[in-house]
C-alpha cells in the first residue's frame, strides 16, 4: 500500500494528523498547514490530496502525475497572483511575462469566486474535492470574507489553507481550520531533503544551510539568489571596502544589477558574513536598519551608501568571538 506521507521528512506531527484522519475516515472539511515557509506544507498538501483522492482501483502512476500536473478534475489548487491588463498571474506567469512587480501578489474575491464555483458541482471522480490555497497569509480581507461563506458549507469537499502563521489570517478563518503544524528542520533533515531534491551542490556552502534557519525553501532561494549575483561582486563584497569611492561604486553597481529581492536576500547574507568576521553588535543593528529602509521603499543606492559609510564609520576590527 502506497503511504504518501512517507516522503514527507522531518514532520512527524504532520504525518499522524494527516494519516489518522485517513485511516479512521475523519476527514475534516478544512485544514490550516501553519508552520514557517520552505519545511514542506505545499509538499504534504500534495500528498494529502494524494490520499483523498486516488482510489485504489486507479493505475496509481497515472493518476499521481495527473494530479500532480494539475490535471484532476476534483483538484484545485490557488496561489496569490498579481493583476495584469485584467488577467490574474500567478507569480511564474509574472516572471514569464517580465512583468514588474512592486508588491506582493495577493489572493482575490475573485479567486475565492472561482473555487465557490468549482465546489458547486459535485466531484466527478473521488468522493470528494480538495482545494488548496497556498499563502493564505496574502488573501485580502474582501477574499477571506468571501471564503467564510464556503468554509461554513463546503459541501463534499476538504479545503487546505497553507500559511506562516496564525497571526497572518483571521481569526474567524483559523477557527473554522483543523490546524497541522509544521516545524523548522534539522540540518541533517535538510540535507537529506536536498540530495533527495537533486540539489547537493548546495551543500558546499555551510553559509547557506546556516542562513535558512530550519527551512529548505530559504536554502534553495538562497542558493538562487547567490547565482544571481556577478562573481566579482561577492568576492568584494566579502571585505568592507576600504574608501568612500569604493562604497560608492559598490551601492551602485547593487542598486543597479540586483532585483531588490536579492538585494534584501544579500543584506542578509551579508549581516551574516560580516558577524562570522567581527562579532559585533553594532553591525546588527546597521544591516537591521538598512533592511527596514529597503522595504520601506528607500532608493536602494541611498540605503547601500548609507549602510556601508556607517560601518566604515564603525572602524570594525576583526574580533575574536567569545569563544
Amino acid at each position: 500500500e502506497m503511504k504518501p506521507l512517507a516522503q514527507l521528512i522531518g514532520q512527524p506531527t504532520a504525518v499522524e494528523l494527516l494519516e489518522r484522519a485517513v485511516v479512521t475516515s475523519r476527514i475534516a472539511p478544512a485544514y490550516l498547514f501553519v508552520g514557517t515557509e520552505g519545511v514542506g506544507k505545499s509538499f504534504a498538501a500534495k500528498c494529502f490530496a494524494e490520499m483523498l483522492l486516488i482510489k485504489p482501483e486507479d493505475n496509481y502512476n497515472t493518476a499521481r502525475k495527473r494530479l500532480y500536473a494539475g490535471n484532476h478534475p476534483d483538484f484545485l489548487w490557488v496561489e496569490p497572483t498579481y493583476s495584469h491588463q485584467g488577467k490574474l498571474l500567478t507569480s511564474a506567469q509574472a516572471e514569464a511575462v517580465s512583468l514588474k512587480r512592486k508588491t506582493p501578489p495577493q489572493i482575490r474575491i475573485e479567486q475565492i469566486r472561482e473555487i465557490a464555483q468549482f465546489l458547486a458541482r459535485p466531484p466527478l471522480k473521488s468522493p470528494l474535492s480538495v482545494v488548496v490555497i497556498e499563502n493564505a497569509e496574502n488573501m485580502l480581507e474582501s477574499a477571506a470574507n468571501a471564503l467564510l461563506k464556503t468554509l461554513e458549507e463546503p459541501g463534499k469537499a476538504t479545503i487546505i489553507l497553507i500559511a506562516p502563521s496564525m497571526d497572518s489570517l483571521l481569526p474567524t478563518l483559523i477557527s473554522r481550520c483543523q490546524k497541522i503544524p509544521f516545524y523548522r528542520l534539522s540540518e541533517d533533515h535538510i540535507k537529506l531533503i536536498l540530495q533527495r531534491e537533486g540539489k547537493e551542490e548546495i551543500l558546499a556552502y555551510s553559509e547557506l544551510l546556516k542562513l535558512s534557519q530550519g527551512s529548505v525553501g530559504q536554502a534553495i532561494l538562497g542558493f538562487q539568489h547567490l547565482r544571481a549575483l556577478p562573481p566579482n561582486l561577492i568576492s568584494r563584497l566579502k571585505n568592507l571596502p576600504k574608501d568612500k569611492l569604493e562604497i560608492l561604486v559598490l551601492a551602485k553597481e547593487i542598486s543597479q544589477e540586483l532585483e531588490v529581492e536579492t538585494q534584501l536576500w544579500l543584506i542578509n547574507y551579508l549581516q551574516y558574513l560580516y558577524w562570522q568576521k567581527y562579532a559585533q553588535k553594532s553591525l546588527i543593528v546597521a544591516f537591521e536598519k538598512a533592511s527596514l529602509a529597503l522595504k520601506s521603499y528607500v532608493q536602494p543606492r541611498l540605503v547601500w551608501e548609507c549602510l556601508y559609510l556607517e560601518l566604515s564609520a564603525q572602524n570594525l576590527q576583526t574580533t575574536a568571538k567569545a569563544q
